[in-house]
């Protein structure tokens, strides 16, 4: 039998390194992921693994210190490491986004000063868009960083940041009304910020606090704080890019590829619980046979693999145009809605298919089943993706009346 979800024309170096993190999960992160994540505890021994094979690097250019491998061969690692726990993919996600940011809007001084260490997972990433009170609406934000001599001063409550306490570099943005006079449109007038601290929670430097790690439903070992800053000072170039006013489009060309990778998170998940329910069926007899071999399951499994596949492929597909250089908000935002709502309606199945024992903490498919609904709100609800899909396909389709 072929196993689902393979990418066609993957070179040497590629398959190697898919291979290898295979490898790393079937053996290091599968059998304690359950309980790790039962515990909330962060998967430290995991996180020094995943170093030690470069992957904080991945995409990093070689002249860095990283591999410089494309997004197809991030998304797939992604997806692999999704597929042996979802939490240890956000870990490495949110990291990806800052620095592939930093690759793509920093200053030379930035890159050279963060990017070497981001490499080898000195220096991890969290990125900071969201607030209590806005939700998807980012044109909402109230953070403010203000020019100050050669400072900026920032202050503002930020929510939602993945790596909020285990991180040393956060970018966030703001609005900063330096230059942009009143009445300026407000995604013309917000700053990416690089704040740098140390990890841990509290007081983590002058004007900067990170509380407790948010208590979730599922999504566990990583840690999701809040962000306060009250007069926190930061040099004038931590600006991303030197300059202000291009901060929104800065953090939406990192969402942009961060919605590729929630696909691929999605993509994993929905493996990982076709496998668990396959092989589930094989194992449970009622009536005198395997369930597998009851029609009503074979059904079942037909339609959780098609799923699987048909995720992967849309995933694979918005990779490859923005490795080509193309604009994929398109396809980027086509593949992390099917993918997301494809992994719940799979997970479902896949605990339907244990019954009972399903409910149970001691089944890997009860982890899947809570982590599942993340990926519907991760990087942009289903309705978010959902207008940008139909805002591009009028662009295309612009009827010549």
């Amino acid at each position: 039998m072929t196993r689902l979800a393979q990418t066609a024309g993957l070179n040497d170096i590629q398959q190697e390194i898919l291979s290898t993190v295979r490898d790393f999960v079937d053996k290091e992160i599968i059998p304690v992921a359950t309980q790790l994540e039962h515990r909330d505890e962060y998967p430290t021994e995991i996180v020094e693994g995943l170093k030690e094979l470069g992957l904080f690097g991945l995409m990093i250019p070689e002249e860095y210190g990283g591999l410089g491998e494309s997004l197809l061969t991030y998304a797939l690692c992604v997806e692999e490491i999704a597929r042996g726990w979802m939490s240890v993919s956000g870990i490495i996600n949110t990291h990806f986004i800052v620095a592939y940011m930093l690759k793509q809007h920093g200053t030379q001084e930035q890159k050279d000063t963060f990017l070497p260490r981001m490499a080898l997972g000195e220096v991890r990433g969290a990125f900071s868009m969201s607030e209590p009170a806005l939700g998807s609406d980012v044109s909402a934000i109230t953070s403010k960083g203000v020019r100050d001599g050669e400072e900026y001063v920032l202050n503002g409550q930020k929510m939602w940041l993945t790596n909020g306490g285990t991180s040393s570099l956060v970018a966030v943005l703001c609005r900063s009304d330096e230059g942009h006079p009143e009445g300026t449109a407000p995604h013309k007038s917000m700053t990416t910020f690089l704040v740098e601290k140390e990890p841990g929670f509290g007081e983590v430097r002058p004007g900067l606090t990170i509380p407790g790690k948010i208590d979730k439903m599922g999504y566990k070992g990583v840690d999701t704080t809040e962000l306060i800053m009250d007069g926190l000072r930061i040099p004038a170039n931590r600006a991303l890019g030197g300059t202000t006013g291009r901060g929104f489009y800065q953090m939406m060309d990192g969402v942009e590829v961060g919605r590729v990778n929630v696909a691929a998170r999605g993509c994993g998940v929905a493996q990982r619980a076709f496998e668990l329910g396959v092989s589930y069926a094989q194992q449970r007899h009622t009536f005198g046979k395997p369930i597998a071999q009851h029609q009503a399951i074979q059904f079942k499994l037909a339609e959780m693999a098609t799923k699987v596949e048909a995720a992967h492929a849309m995933m694979v597909n918005a990779a490859r145009k923005k490795d080509s250089g193309e604009r994929n908000d398109l396809e980027a935002g086509m593949a992390k809605y099917l993918a997301s709502e494809y992994c719940k309606e799979v997970v479902e199945d896949a605990f339907r298919i244990h019954g009972g024992y399903g409910f149970s903490k001691e089944y890997e498919i009860e982890r899947l089943y809570r982590e599942a609904p993340m990926l519907l709100i991760g990087e942009g609800t289903a309705e978010i993706q959902k207008m940008i899909i139909g805002r591009r396909l009028l662009e295309e389709y612009r009827f010549q009346g």
